[in-house]
């Protein structure tokens, strides 16, 4: 293995190592079940690392492996596969420390959260999990889902107002400071 090779695979593995739990936490939002999630982050990171030269001399990189996850996912969706959309149980879950600015990380019951997130549509789904939990931008989301700020902004809302709609829901979460 010649050294730039070598270079560009620690790069690459540093990278993995410091993006592993985030990338964990939307597989898993957008999936709803751990190993799907896993799944989809070694599918996503096999394309990635593929791409990698290119990848790791981009600006974002982060954006680009967001939007290699969510065409991953929107592929298998579309293929009809099975998909389990709430966990049975999260105890193999590995539980990540969240940010003190997480709102959602605030909610009193977590899994109240997941169940009704996972009875969202796809397009709903991703759009809610990039902009309030992942904290993106109306433009980042959109060009990780690859489709306009608008269509960000109507997927986004409905979300939220089906979130909203479902009883004891509004009481324990809060989305975007307000309730």
């Amino acid at each position: 293995m010649g050294e730039r090779t070598k270079a560009r695979d620690e790069e690459f593995q540093h990278f993995v190592a410091g993006r592993w739990p985030r990338l964990m936490r939307t597989a898993f939002l957008l999936t709803g079940e751990q190993h799907a999630a896993e799944d989809l982050v070694q599918s996503t990171l096999e394309q990635v690392y593929v791409a990698w030269r290119r990848v790791g001399a981009a600006d974002e990189p982060d954006a680009y492996v967001r939007r290699v996850m969510i065409n991953a996912h929107a592929r298998k969706h579309r293929r009809r596969l099975v998909e389990f959309l709430a966990p049975r149980d999260d105890s193999g879950l590995v539980r990540e420390v969240p940010d003190t600015g997480d709102r959602i990380a605030q909610a009193d019951d977590r899994g109240v959260l997941l169940k009704a997130l996972a009875q969202l549509p796809p397009r709903q789904r991703e759009a809610v999990v990039l902009r309030y939990w992942e904290d993106l931008t109306e433009s980042q989301t959109a060009e990780a889902m690859g489709c306009s700020v608008g269509a960000v902004k109507s997927n986004a809302a409905k979300g939220i107002a089906k979130l909203r709609a479902i009883p004891g829901l509004a009481e324990t979460v809060t989305y975007g400071g307000r309730k």
